[in-house]
């Protein structure tokens, strides 16, 4: 045998080792990333176990080795703004490189939709935005998950702010990172990580989360569907049918609707098209409560073997729903797509039976050409057949507690998914705003806002992280007399927090709201605010975050004297000689009462009364405001004991 033809057949015959793949960062990094200046940095990502991995990054090096799960963490030391740098790391298996790294400062922005909202639909926004290669982006994908991750689920786009993409960066996070940008003359880059809808629950982990015994079953419960779905579920269907059974008298009997062997040929049919209150049914014309509808579709094997979802668009409003007689799922917000997880096996060659049972006003209201089974090749079975119905009990108003993993109204999968995974990424600052979804119990806010600040610092490796809150605004009824109010209760709850809190700062957007709109468009100015509270917290410079804060009220005769810090020179009531909104309240009797502002000070006329308990200021959900500093910020609401 000659040498080549030995070679060959040594070839064939002797393994080949294979060359490990080569390392990789953990998705928050990418090309254009700005990481924070003055910190000292955390960087880290995935590499073959065992494996020994360099990183290098502006001319200095750090090494670390994979752990048995590949995950690798090394530390550099604190650098100065600057760059652009390459960023890389290289082991036995090559190197991941990732190119324009700034130095900078970096600020986190969260929360649900008035934070998420595009700068493309912000007031002034039609003109183009310019290029800014020193301004960058990310807009974390909204993902929903069970348990802590240790990665983001898609690697983070790190963009630099162009006329052509940055209208989809949030807008109020721009406009606060453009102003401070502005100022330092440093790289900024700036990471949304926000769902509309949402409720503060979501984004609390759950080991702060459960340390409130109101959330402790429901967080457990949430931990069982993480390691064990099946039983999970399992656990979830007995929980619905307990709740059934303790409001329905029939609800027994009408299991079997659920199963696919029932027979339901006497049942009339209905194609679903909106709310069945204008499907031109006299029975569903002015019906609230239970309807069960049923359905079926008929799947060949490779279908039913590739079968992994349903899709039934929006319900009205409460629903648990069976494929073939397994639970896969419910919801309990209306205009929530519904879009359920089928475990493999579920769907069976021939004719399948989905059924739902729906508590509400409505229904199916999505359109019938959004309903079907999707399959994990890509496929999208309609269900095409019309659906069967039997109306249930009569009700109205009652409430189905939801699933702890159903957003939005979830605890904990929003952290999970979207805050986790930024451990170890250092920031100068973090941005909130969110509360609408939770203006239904706005006294527990004032218990959750401080767990959640505590828990990102935490998770963030930063006891002192500057933390911006946003107030809510004003939407909703117009206050003609004085009375209660949730959304001046949970604004409430955002000054306490803050008050409570040395490196926390409240941004009032009491007089730019839009009370037919629970998003205004007028950012530009809430960004400029978030900036002005970021000069004076996370930069250290002398002034006021933010403008006129009541810090006292004391009786002088037959009046209430009301003292102000933040004035900026002086207090101003626009467009009147008084300032409108306040009132002196008896116990839980308030009126309005004739307020003159002089100086720092707010005179109650008239106001000491026998009885008189506490002062209010703007207490309404959508309060018309003219009380302002001298450099034209707005007072905050307050409610102050005597």
């Amino acid at each position: 045998m000659n040498i080549a033809a030995f070679v060959l057949a040594a070839s064939l015959t002797t393994p080949v080792l294979a060359q490990p793949a080569a390392p990789a960062f953990a998705g928050i990094f990418g090309d254009h990333a700005v990481l924070q200046r003055g910190e000292a940095l955390t960087l880290w990502g995935t590499a073959a176990p065992g494996l020994g991995v360099t990183v290098s990054l502006g001319g200095k090096t750090a090494a670390a080795k994979a752990d048995a799960q590949g995950r690798w963490r090394v530390s550099m030391p604190a650098m100065s703004a600057g760059g652009p740098y390459t960023l890389s790391a290289s082991d036995a298996g090559g190197t991941a490189t990732l190119k324009d790294i700034m130095i900078g400062d970096v600020y986190l922005c969260g929360g649900q939709s008035n934070m998420e909202f595009p700068l493309r639909l912000s007031t002034g926004a039609w003109p183009a935005f310019p290029a800014n290669p020193d301004l960058r982006f990310v807009n974390i994908q909204r993902i929903s998950e069970l348990a802590v991750q240790q990665d983001l689920k898609r690697p983070a786009a790190w963009n630099v702010v162009t006329p052509k993409n940055v209208g989809e960066a949030s807008a109020v996070c721009y406009y606060m990172a453009r102003t401070l940008q502005q100022k330092q003359k440093v790289a900024v880059g700036f990471i949304g990580s926000n769902w509309g809808g949402t409720t503060i629950q979501g984004w609390i982990g759950e080991e702060s989360l459960k340390t409130l015994p109101a959330y402790a079953e429901r967080v457990e419960a949430l931990a069982v569907m993480a390691s064990n779905p099946s039983k999970g579920m399992a656990d979830e269907a007995r929980r619905h049918e307990r709740w059934w059974d303790a409001h329905d008298p029939q609800a027994k009997a009408q299991r079997a609707w659920s199963l696919p062997g029932f027979d339901d040929a006497a049942w009339p049919s209905l194609s679903p098209r909106g709310s069945w209150k204008d499907a031109g049914v006299a029975a569903l014309a002015g019906f609230d409560g239970a309807v069960w509808f049923r359905t079926s579709v008929t799947l060949s094997e490779a279908q039913a073997r590739a079968a992994s979802a349903l899709q039934l668009g929006p319900i009205d409003t409460y629903d648990s729903t069976w494929v073939n007689g397994v639970r896969v799922g419910g919801g309990t917000i209306a205009w929530m797509s519904r879009d359920y997880a089928v475990p493999a096996g579920v769907f069976k060659p021939g004719r399948n039976v989905i059924a739902v049972h729906v508590l509400g006003g409505g229904g199916l209201t999505g359109l019938p050409e959004q309903r079907g089974i999707k399959t994990g090749d890509g496929q999208f079975i309609a269900l095409s057949a019309p659906w069967k119905y039997q109306l249930g009990m009569r009700a109205k108003g009652l409430v189905i507690p939801a699933a702890p993993w159903e957003v939005p109204i979830s605890l904990s999968t929003l952290y999970n998914a979207m805050i986790a995974p930024l451990a170890g990424y250092k920031f100068k600052l973090a941005a909130w705003y969110q509360g609408e979804a939770n203006t239904d119990a706005a006294s527990e806010y004032e218990t959750l806002l401080p767990l959640l600040i505590a828990d990102w610092r935490k998770t963030l490796g930063q006891p002192e992280l500057p933390f911006l809150v946003v107030q809510l605004s004003s939407f909703g009824s117009i206050a003609t007399k004085p009375g209660p109010s949730n959304w001046a209760q949970l604004r409430e709850a955002q000054a306490r927090t803050v008050r409570n809190d040395p490196h926390a700062a409240l941004i009032v957007t009491i007089d730019v709201g839009d009370r037919t709109d629970i998003h205004p468009a007028q950012k530009a100015v809430v960004g400029e605010r978030l900036a002005r509270a970021a000069r004076a917290l996370a930069y250290g410079e002398a002034i006021a975050p933010g403008g006129p804060e009541a810090v006292g009220v004391k009786r002088e005769g037959e009046d209430l004297v009301v003292t102000f810090k933040n004035t900026g020179g002086g207090l101003r009531t626009y467009s009147s000689g008084q300032a409108i909104g306040f009132e002196a309240c008896a116990g839980a009797v308030c009126r309005f009462v004739l307020a003159v502002a002089q100086g720092d000070t707010v005179t109650l006329k008239g106001a000491n009364q026998p009885g008189t308990t506490h002062v209010r200021y703007a207490w309404a959900d959508a309060p018309y405001v003219n009380l302002y500093s001298a450099d034209d910020l707005p007072a905050a609401p307050f409610d102050m004991a005597l």
